[in-house]
């Protein structure tokens, strides 16, 4: 089976493919930062994060975290201890349908956390939840072992049976981006594409603005 760690992959290129997209709030919470592994699923009750705690006791090195946290964000359910945990167990990355804090301290840290929300106001353990069951998290489904890629454009699920299919449609994409990008370089600027689907569309277009002198 092809793997998501192939060079040159990103959450872009495997949307495009037809990866499901997490929904645009859920964003790392430094520039640059990257996650790529297994998902380990949790959901919890708002404000909730006792299931948290269970999963963490229960991920492997290079698993990424992903939590259901019904997206409220006017409680934190991970903060700058639970993080240190997770990054110590060699968790690959937490991604939070809800809100974190301590975020000066996580932004100094190795782990990549995305999150929708930052508050300082801290979590109940009431207890309630699920680990490693199907949940959804930034709208979309995800299963315990799903494929999670993630960046400064947001995050993608990969079901493992569509993996195979999905890289080889996002490298086909990534070579055809190569490709503009080299004509653009040589001063092709107008895409082969344009003038059959602007014949196809319904577009009003205005006169062309007159040359500057």
């Amino acid at each position: 089976m092809r793997d998501i760690h192939e060079s040159g992959l990103t959450s872009t290129l495997l949307a495009d493919a037809g990866a499901r997209y997490l929904r645009a709030a859920i964003k790392p919470l430094r520039a640059g930062w990257t996650v790529r592994g297994r998902a380990v699923t949790v959901s919890v009750p708002a404000g909730d994060n006792l299931a948290i705690h269970a999963a963490l006791a229960l991920a492997q090195p290079g698993d990424v975290l992903v939590v259901d946290a019904q997206g409220y964000t006017e409680r934190a359910v991970m903060g700058g201890i639970m993080c240190a945990q997770a990054a110590a167990s060699g968790i690959a990355g937490v991604v939070i349908d809800g809100a974190v804090r301590d975020a000066a301290e996580l932004r100094q840290g190795l782990l990549p956390v995305f999150a929708a929300a930052i508050s300082p106001a801290g979590p109940a353990k009431g207890g309630g939840g699920t680990v490693n069951r199907q949940i959804q998290c930034g709208g979309v489904r995800v299963d315990p072992g799903d494929w999670i890629l993630g960046d400064d454009d947001g995050l993608v699920v990969v079901a493992p049976a569509e993996m195979d299919a999905m890289v080889a449609a996002a490298l086909t994409k990534a070579g055809a981006e190569a490709r503009r990008m080299a004509a653009i370089a040589r001063g092709e600027l107008r895409p082969v594409w344009l003038d059959d689907a602007l014949a196809k569309a319904t577009l009003d277009i205005g006169p062309s603005l007159p040359a500057s002198e």
